[in-house]
């Protein structure tokens, strides 16, 4: 197959859909390339806490029926220390809210939504490779269905995520990527049981990190800091409920209930930044381009205001002639990347055990906990972080 599209867009992931959806929007073609099955897609757990940045995006499309109608208005949320809850009252602090709907809902409506709005998906691409991002017209290549295809662009948008193959195809002379590891990781379960708390709770405890949050009122997950090298297979349920248990009833408001997981998996922490998040024909989105630690729920939000940019930049090029969005899209964007790197890395070095700390860094973390406790300033940062800063 031989065809042409204005912009080409790799990866099927919120990032790639939602640029997808809003450059269909404005009548300008597009086309979505994804390596993986749409099943596999659509079952990816992934995070649930969603800035304004990213419901804005989803009403403005008017793919917001699911968020409309299961999306959970959450107006604060607890930062506990030991036995003690430091709630940050969004509302009454900022004006502002979040709202819990699952990234994997998120992903089914955009894709579901596709068809409809003449928004074409490829999936099952294979081999996806990028050539002549720096003449006047890029070229994709792939496989399907055992026939080799080529697709020529004006651009292409690189969605595919942390080990996509968009990031590469800038030359090593011009990228520079800033990379910071954790020794720990997550340990998370997925279980259709009521949360333990109304609200979530980041908890800095004596056995390390944990994290009690939901997907529904009937959906909850629970997160633990385990070491890096920690396996799945070391923790069978009810040890893990166990150490919920002993973790969240002490602070939450029912206790934490038990039930079958849907999912248990255990996630590295990485704070990770690509610049330039372009070149030539290519444009970074997402976790192509950045991975925040889950400690702030960047990941999802981060993707789309980074594809409000890129869209609006795109949107200007094939409406009004106007480069200039192109040529600021990546200054503009990893500006932002970095203030939610921060924010992410400073929630977890706040709130969890560093192996190589000892008392003096412990005392640091209680008395900075303090401090947020008793000054209102500090949370209204706090607060203005997590919902998300201004585009």
């Amino acid at each position: 197959m031989r065809a042409t599209t204005k912009v080409a867009i790799i990866g099927a992931g919120p990032a790639g859909l939602l640029l997808g959806h809003l450059l269909r929007a404005e009548g300008i073609d597009c086309l979505i390339l994804e390596r993986q099955t749409r099943a596999h897609v659509e079952r990816r757990i992934r995070a649930g806490v969603l800035e304004t940045v990213t419901t804005d995006l989803l009403h403005r499309l008017g793919i917001d029926a699911g968020l409309n109608a299961h999306g959970l208005k959450e107006e604060g949320f607890n930062l506990a220390d030991g036995d003690r809850i430091i709630r940050i009252d969004l509302a009454r602090l900022i004006g502002r809210h979040v709202t819990v709907y699952g990234q994997t809902e998120v992903t089914r409506d955009l894709i579901e939504a596709a068809p409809a709005r003449g928004l074409d998906i490829v999936f099952e691409a294979k081999d996806v490779a990028l050539h002549d991002i720096g003449a006047s017209r890029a070229r994709v290549t792939f496989g399907k269905d055992g026939r080799d295809h080529y697709v020529e662009a004006d651009f292409i948008a690189g969605c595919d995520g942390f080990h996509g193959v968009t990031r590469r195809a800038i030359p090593a002379e011009v990228q520079r990527d800033y990379v910071h590891e954790y020794p720990f990781g997550w340990l998370g379960i997925l279980a259709d049981v009521p949360p333990c708390h109304p609200e979530l709770i980041y908890a800095r405890t004596p056995a390390g990190f944990a994290l009690a949050s939901m997907r529904s009122p009937t959906r909850s997950r629970y997160y633990i800091q385990v070491p890096r090298d920690e396996r799945v297979e070391n923790w069978p349920e009810a040890r893990l409920w166990d150490e919920l248990a002993r973790r969240f009833d002490p602070l939450s408001a029912h206790g934490v209930t038990r039930g079958s997981a849907l999912e248990m998996s255990i996630a590295p922490l990485r704070s990770f930044v690509s610049e330039p998040m372009g070149h030539g024909r290519l444009f970074l989105a997402g976790d192509a381009a950045h991975i925040v630690p889950p400690t702030g729920a960047k990941g999802l939000n981060l993707a789309a205001s980074d594809v409000a940019y890129l869209s609006d930049a795109l949107i200007g090029y094939y409406r009004r002639s106007d480069e200039t969005g192109l040529r600021n899209y990546a200054a503009k964007a990893v500006a932002r990347v970095w203030k939610a790197e921060r924010f992410s890395w400073y929630l977890t070095k706040l709130m969890h055990h560093f192996p190589e700390d000892g008392a003096f860094a412990h005392h640091m973390q209680s008395s900075e906990l303090d401090y947020v406790a008793q000054s209102e300033a500090m949370q209204t940062a706090i607060a203005e972080n997590y919902v998300g800063l201004p585009l």
